[in-house]
């Protein structure tokens, strides 16, 4: 069976992107326009990995990340972010709210393919 995943991205653009990516290489893959939209989700369904973006409208990444994690049932959620910011604050910023991993956007497929399957194990 394979693994179920969620692309959280206010971006139509690059939500496919990513989506096809993963689905193209055996994921089941949702996709969320934002943190609100994903907690919708995230609550109904079981995800295996969420890959996640940092700036959304209603609520953003980080937001999203830090409510996952002071829930017991998704502390060890795996959690990727692909960002446009590239700081080593934002980074930081980041792996702080819980993010397993943080890319910068535009994300080379095989990084993402390859930190995806290392969190799935």
């Amino acid at each position: 069976m394979s693994k179920k995943l969620l692309v959280v991205d206010d971006s139509q653009t690059v939500r496919t992107l990513i989506s096809f990516i993963l689905s193209s290489n055996g994921f089941d893959v949702d996709s969320a326009i934002n943190g609100i939209d994903a907690l919708e989700k995230i609550y109904r369904e079981n995800y295996d990995l969420i890959v996640c973006d940092i700036n959304m409208p209603k609520m953003d990444g980080l937001t999203l990340i830090k409510v996952l994690r002071l829930q017991d049932l998704y502390k060890e959620l795996p959690i990727i972010i692909v960002s446009t910011e590239e700081s080593e604050e934002d980074k930081q910023k980041g792996i702080e709210a819980g993010a397993n991993v943080y890319l910068v956007k535009p994300t080379d497929p095989g990084s993402l393919l390859g930190n995806v399957q290392m969190l799935l194990g």
